[in-house]
C-alpha cells in the first residue's frame, strides 16, 4: 500500500470538510440521511468528509448534484481554501 503525501492528505481532508460543512449548513441533514437519500454509500461518504480517502471524480460529481452544487463550484472553494501556492510539483 502507497503512503499518501502530506499534500494528497492535506487537499483530501480541505475537501472533505467543504462537503461536510455544504450538507451541514446548506442541506441541514446528517450524513445518513444525505448517503441514503441520494443513493451513496454512507462509510465512504463519510471517509470523504473525514479526509481519509481520495475521491474519484465520478463520485464527486455525485456529491456535488446531491449538495445542489455543481463540481466545479467545490473545486474553487478548494481551491480559495488551499491558497494560491497549493501545489503538487514545482513547475
Amino acid at each position: 500500500m502507497q503512503q499518501k503525501d502530506e499534500k494528497t492528505v492535506k487537499l483530501a481532508q480541505v475537501l472533505g470538510a467543504i462537503i461536510k460543512d455544504l450538507r451541514q449548513n446548506n442541506l441541514k441533514c446528517s450524513i445518513n440521511q444525505f448517503a441514503h437519500e441520494y443513493d451513496l454509500d454512507v462509510g465512504n461518504t463519510s471517509r470523504v468528509e473525514k479526509g481519509c480517502i481520495d475521491v474519484k471524480f465520478v463520485t464527486l460529481w455525485k456529491i456535488a448534484e446531491a449538495l445542489q452544487v455543481k463540481p466545479s463550484y467545490l473545486v474553487r472553494l478548494l481551491e480559495d481554501k488551499l491558497g494560491e501556492s497549493f501545489q503538487f510539483y514545482e513547475i
